[in-house]
């Protein structure tokens, strides 16, 4: 039985077909940002912990009205701490450990842990993650590879990350165990640094179109 931080990381993911994965240098772009996303049908944002400013954009980014905000790249319990206090209310990390996964738990913070192999995913669903990130996707072998895991371990869904883009992300979107899919192409750095929120919103009106199969 999934547990309910997983059941709730799940909720967040039907949300809509594309999580974008943001990468936010300057937090003055944080609330505009997710303005034109949410207008374009992104209510689910995942703001990376990559960049001095990612706590910061996370606080701001968080009074969007419509808005759900995450924080990725979680790696240790001081991660998630931080990322809740900021705001996030929902986490995603490119792996899982223990330790992690406690903290998520302590915080309260559903949590998306990643995985990249069939022993991984076994491990997270016998811990009650039914709803995982499939990470690195590209490298870890692509949608043939996220197809493959889906005959033994149908009770799991993912979110495919790192390598897709708007050219295959249907590809994966078309698998049976794939619920929504992660990437960085609805909000690239040039269109974020000129300000060109419309183009944004005009990405995620496209993007939020997709339909995954399930």
């Amino acid at each position: 039985m999934p547990n309910d931080i997983s059941k709730r990381a799940r909720e967040i993911c039907l949300l809509a077909p594309i999580l974008p994965v943001l990468v936010v240098r300057d937090a003055a772009h944080a609330r505009p940002l997710g303005e034109a996303l949410v207008a374009g049908g992104l209510r689910a944002l995942e703001v990376t912990l990559r960049t001095p400013a990612a706590l910061e954009v996370i606080g701001k980014m968080a009074a969007v009205s419509g808005g759900i905000v995450g924080a990725g790249t979680l790696i240790t319990p001081q991660d998630v701490f931080a990322a809740k206090d900021a705001g996030a209310v929902f986490g995603v990390s490119p792996g899982a450990t223990d330790e992690l996964l406690a903290a998520c738990r302590q915080a309260d913070l559903p949590l998306l842990p990643g995985a990249a192999t069939a022993t991984e995913a076994m491990r997270l669903l016998a811990l009650g993650y039914d709803t995982l990130k499939f990470f690195p996707a590209e490298a870890s072998g692509g949608a043939p590879a996220l197809k493959a895991l889906a005959a033994p371990l149908p009770q799991i869904g993912f979110c495919p990350t790192g390598g897709v883009t708007a050219e295959n992300a249907e590809t994966y979107l078309g698998l049976p165990n794939v619920i929504c899919v992660g990437g960085s192409w609805v909000a690239p750095q040039s269109l974020i640094r000129a300000g060109k929120w419309d183009e944004i919103t005009a990405k995620a009106r496209r993007a939020s179109s997709s339909r995954p199969l399930t």
